[in-house]
C-alpha cells in the first residue's frame, strides 16, 4: 500500500477520535486499526513508522505505535 495512503487513513482515523480525552483517542485509533485493518495493512504501516513518522498526526501516531507495538489497544 502507498505511505500516503496509509497516513492519510491513519490520520482520518484519529481525526474521528479527536474530540474523545487522550488516553481514549490513541486507544480508539489503535483499536481500529487492529479491528479493521489486514496483517498486510497493518504490516506496511509498521514499515512506515520504521523508515519515517513524518505525516502522521499526533493522535494517529501514539495509536499506530501501539498497534506495531503488540501493546493492547485499551492501556
Amino acid at each position: 500500500m502507498k505511505r500516503q495512503d496509509i497516513v492519510r487513513m491513519a490520520n482520518q482515523i484519529a481525526d474521528f477520535h479527536k474530540p474523545y480525552p487522550r488516553d481514549e483517542a490513541v486507544a480508539g485509533v489503535a483499536q481500529h486499526i487492529i479491528d479493521f485493518w489486514d496483517p498486510r495493512m497493518r504490516a506496511d504501516l509498521a514499515a512506515q513508522l520504521a523508515e519515517d513518522e513524518a505525516g502522521f498526526n499526533e493522535l494517529a501516531l501514539a495509536g499506530a505505535k501501539r498497534v506495531v507495538a503488540g501493546q493492547p489497544a485499551q492501556a
